[in-house]
């Protein structure tokens, strides 16, 4: 086998994968370390199975949160934003946030300094996992959240501050604007060059993965201009881009009588609070859903509770540079270091960024083993307190299960 090297993007901007490839891997603080370990052995062993040692991956740890601080005094040093977009996929643990001094958020930060403006969260039912929904199989979505803005670019200024008098005495006499002197204000921007780009990776994913419609959610009836303009311009970009496999819900019904025609991705949308309550009562009808960033963050981890909870939800922050695949949850401190907590968070998110690499058969085979591993009720302390009948084992235990559920499989 060659030397590794680095991913590459062409011209095109599509990967070129060599067969031995590099990645950085961020541990992550608390119980990162445990479930990184347990995601490292089940990554690799997946890879031997899928490609027989044709294809290999060496990792190169990078550093971030308080290991990082440890080393260097710095919570997000440059070089491991430098290093995650040279080599073009990472995988990270959970990471601390800062309580008091630092950063406001590294996971953000990261996400903004690499320009991560896709936040990717499959949400999908694995058999025997315990749901509170009657029928959970029905659940099977992405939710494409952008990262960059709303929300995450929020402006604010505290009640009785000069700029919030400053911007209260704007309002009032420039725009007619009644806001109460003593409000605390705040400004959340979104824009149509940051929604384009979102919702146009959305409608690529439903396209390459034959899923039937994008979801634009919104609560455009209230915030008309930014929300509102979010599905404007998702309807825009829709129509820009992608016409000839695009159909609204007024075309489908005026020209197809209702029925979706092969090979059509049907765009629509739906007030947030609406959507709420209908991937609850009738989640079948929904596959992709595209959305700002405060309502991405509420529906993903609402849908991963259907599913399981959100040490069953893997993600993903992809940008036109780089991705970087994440648990999905907190550090867990008091869990920290004894090799008790589940894993399959960041294992899942490793299988989503074997489908990035284009190591397809290697992201099935990880499906499947945490599919057969669960199904014989080898589970975490988490899982195994809900099932009956299930034997509990530890963090790395279940990974080794992962593992012989895979063998198995082959």
């Amino acid at each position: 086998m060659q030397p590794s090297a680095n991913i590459k993007k062409n011209d095109n901007g599509l990967l070129v994968v060599p067969d031995h490839v590099k990645i950085p891997f961020i541990e992550g603080d608390g119980t990162g370390p445990d479930i990184w370990r347990a995601t490292q052995a089940v990554i690799d062993a997946a890879v031997l199975a899928a490609y027989n040692g044709s294809k290999k991956i060496d990792w190169i740890e990078v550093y971030a949160g308080e290991k990082a601080f440890e080393k260097a005094g710095n919570w997000l040093p440059q070089e491991t934003l430098d290093t995650i977009e040279e080599h073009v996929a990472a995988i990270k643990g959970p990471l601390t946030t800062p309580v008091g001094k630092g950063i406001r958020s590294l996971n953000v930060s990261i996400r903004q300094k690499l320009d991560l403006y896709a936040c990717v969260r499959p949400v999908k039912y694995i058999d025997q996992v315990p749901s509170p929904m009657k029928s959970p199989e029905k659940i099977d979505m992405v939710v494409f959240r952008e990262n960059t803005e709303d929300l995450y670019a929020g402006i604010e200024w505290p009640s009785e501050s000069n700029e919030a008098r400053d911007i209260i005495s704007f309002m009032s006499q420039k725009l007619g604007a009644h806001v109460d002197e003593h409000s605390g204000i705040g400004i959340k921007p979104i824009s149509a060059k940051n929604t384009k780009r979102l919702v146009s990776r959305a409608i690529q994913y439903a396209a390459d993965n034959r899923c039937p419609s994008v979801t634009l959610m919104h609560k455009g009836n209230i915030m008309k201009f930014t929300e509102g303009a979010f599905c404007k311009w998702g309807y825009e970009v829709a129509a820009e881009r992608f016409r000839d496999i695009t159909l609204t819900e007024t075309e489908l019904y005026d020209r197809f009588n209702g029925k979706l025609p092969a090979g059509k991705i049907l765009i629509k949308d739906r007030i947030a609070d609406m959507l709420f309550q209908q991937v609850l009562l009738r989640p079948d009808e929904f596959s992709v859903i595209a959305t700002p960033n405060l309502n991405g963050d509420y529906i993903s981890d609402a849908l991963a509770a259907q599913v399981g909870g959100l040490g069953m939800a893997p993600g993903a922050n992809i940008g036109d540079r780089c991705a970087v695949f994440e648990a999905t949850h907190g550090t867990a401190p008091k869990y920290a270091g004894l090799d008790k907590v589940n894993p399959s968070s960041l294992i899942l998110s490793g299988a989503m960024m074997m489908d990035y690499l284009g190591w397809k058969e290697a992201g099935a085979i990880i499906r499947a083993g945490i599919q057969e591993a669960v199904r014989s009720k080898t589970v975490t302390y988490d899982l195994a307190r809900q099932i009956s009948g299930a034997t509990e084992v530890s963090c790395s235990a279940f990974g080794k299960a992962i593992i012989e559920k895979m063998k198995i499989i082959q």
